[in-house]
């Protein structure tokens, strides 16, 4: 019977003990084209499967000259240091190459190394992601860029026009008395927290609105919508208050 076809009685525990002492040393001077690799040792299978390490090392040299006449590659050599800390032997295996191995595991031991390998490449996915994310700096000056253009495109009817503090200097006021005014004569009223135009001038382009994004300290999104004027506006306004600005 083929021995890692057949159920060790090593004991799980001893096993445990004996995997916590040995520190894996990959070989500095291995082939660079298998740095990003994932690959999984024989002593992780071993370990797996709940079999010796030199019976799993016995299957892989058996099943390697197959492997080459058809792959053209042999398996990998890496080493580790046991509980004595003497240097030993283990094959480092890709994902194809292990599950070539395991063909000559019992039903059990296929299905643990399929659900590690299942576990070893969403790890390997979650690394990737996070290593992708930008620096916190970097994420902001993005949505800062991002932000503009956005608020570019939404405020580009108002672009040209002018606010409430640019019209009340033409006309010698501060804004307060300016806005108190215009509100006296109907052109405008507030409503929602900022001014708007009045109902019957709605038509006649005077007024637009422009949209500002602001963030506090503790990353509080405001947004806030204020009515700026067109030339148009501002005309019509020097003509109700008398001014000769034009």
């Amino acid at each position: 019977m083929n021995k890692l076809a057949s159920n060790s009685k090593t004991s799980p525990h001893k096993n445990q003990l004996i995997m916590k002492k040995i520190t894996l040393i990959v070989n500095q001077n291995e082939n660079m084209m298998h740095d990003n690799v994932q690959t999984m040792t024989s002593l992780e299978i071993a370990e797996l499967t709940g079999k010796q390490h030199f019976h799993v090392m016995e299957a892989i040299r058996k099943m390697e000259p197959a492997w080459k006449k058809v792959a053209a590659s042999n398996f990998r050599l890496g080493s580790y240091k046991d509980a004595n800390g003497q240097l030993r032997p283990c094959y480092l295996l890709t994902k194809t190459e292990c599950l070539y191995i395991a063909t000559k595991f019992n039903d059990e031991a296929r299905a643990k190394l399929v659900l590690r390998w299942q576990e070893l490449e969403l790890q390997e996915q979650a690394r990737h992601q996070q290593l992708c994310l930008p620096e916190p700096k970097e994420i902001l000056r993005l949505a800062d860029h991002i932000m503009g253009e956005a608020l570019s495109e939404l405020n580009a009817d108002a672009e040209d026009c002018l606010t409430a503090t640019q019209v009340a200097k033409t006309f010698n006021m501060t804004v307060c008395d300016f806005n108190s005014v215009v509100r006296d004569m109907g052109i405008q009223y507030r409503r929602g927290g900022h001014w708007n135009i009045s109902d019957h001038l709605k038509d006649r382009d005077l007024a637009r609105l422009r949209t500002f994004v602001s963030y506090s300290l503790k990353g509080e999104k405001k947004v806030r919508t204020y009515m700026t004027w067109t030339m148009a506006g501002l005309r019509y306004l020097n003509a109700k208050l008398g001014y000769p600005n034009f």
